[in-house]
């Protein structure tokens, strides 16, 4: 018989690679979708959908008492919204309600694999060194906060638990980061001042690959840096994207201050229409950031973490995706 994992944020971009994952390795897959929920891309996929309403804790524990999953996966969270109050409710507040629904389900339920971030611990503030799982948490946006706040509360519930924080994943079916490539296909490669950056990057599927690995780990309990463990400047993304669409481009550094003028009055459009913003004066703190760099030898050494991409084979893969399907 099969075992059972609940992946949540199923019909997001990770999701999808989290579904396949899963597949690839003989589990039986529950794809937790909400109601208005795009699936059409899953629809040919061996999965059972699952509809949550993460504020009802008793349908929560009705779904988990019914199916009886064998493990989760928690990938369902928001990088957007228009207050502290909404990034705590869907990133801390509905992860809580989640795990204490398997943690009631224990005897079935051996392991709660929640998604996190990087952003739940913050940046470095200067160019040396690298974050570590023990760096002291600095997160400098309410997404970071949210984060880091749900993983606190997971500590507090009673299920053996894995949290990875991956840093920026991109790969096929990612609309954020996305927007570079549109630009640089266009022939703009646009920058945000001139200040010095250390980015990292991590594929889709390499997070995938592993938060399915871990689930039979019975020892993989804490928290865990995910990168592709390569350091990349500010400029090596576009200076490959360019050299995979065979692109020229025309290299803009716009100055901060207009920068945050101009996101100022964009959130003040966008809340008059009910709206979330792609960028915010604050997410600017995390794409200014000066350090991004991690370190990922205790996700190695206690996960067997081998990343299969670097960013230029990651680019690749994903540059043919996003051409075949009429994205670029």
């Amino acid at each position: 018989m099969k075992q059972k994992v609940l992946i949540t944020g199923a019909s997001g971009f990770l999701g999808f690679h989290l579904i396949n994952a899963a597949i690839e390795n003989n589990l039986e897959v529950y794809a937790g979708v909400r109601n208005k929920s795009n699936i059409k891309h899953l629809e040919e996929l061996p999965v059972q959908f699952v509809e949550l309403n993460f504020a009802d804790t008793k349908g929560l524990d009705d779904i988990f008492s019914s199916n009886k999953f064998d493990y989760v996966i928690h990938a369902a969270g928001t990088t957007k919204a228009n207050s502290e109050n909404e990034y705590d409710l869907v990133n801390n507040q509905f992860t809580k309600n989640l795990a204490v629904a398997a943690e009631k389900n224990k005897e079935h339920t051996r392991r709660f694999v929640f998604i996190s971030s990087l952003a739940a611990t913050g940046p470095l503030k200067t160019g040396e060194g690298t974050i570590k799982e023990d760096k002291v948490p600095n997160p400098v946006t309410a997404y970071g906060r949210s984060k880091l706040k749900a993983e606190q509360n997971l500590e507090k519930v009673d299920i053996p638990t894995t949290i990875l924080r991956p840093t920026a994943i991109y790969g096929p079916r990612e609309k954020d980061i996305f927007l570079v490539n549109q630009y640089l296909n266009k022939g703009f490669e646009p920058y945000i001042g001139r200040a010095p950056q250390q980015l990292s990057f991590v594929y889709g599927k390499d997070v995938a690959n592993l938060a399915v690995k871990v689930l039979a780990n019975q020892n993989a309990n804490g928290v865990y840096n995910i990168t592709d463990g390569n350091e990349y400047t500010r400029y090596d993304y576009a200076l490959i994207v360019k050299a995979l669409l065979g692109k020229k481009t025309m290299k803009l550094h716009l100055p901060v201050t207009i920068v945050k003028a101009l996101l100022f009055a964009v959130e003040k459009v966008s809340r008059s229409l009910n709206k979330v913003p792609t960028v915010s004066n604050e997410k600017l703190n995390e794409l200014m950031a000066e350090n991004w760099i991690c370190d990922i030898q205790k996700a190695k050494d206690e996960l067997g973490y081998l990343p299969a991409y670097n960013l230029e084979k990651g680019l690749k893969e994903s540059i043919e995706w996003y051409r075949e399907h009429k994205w670029l």
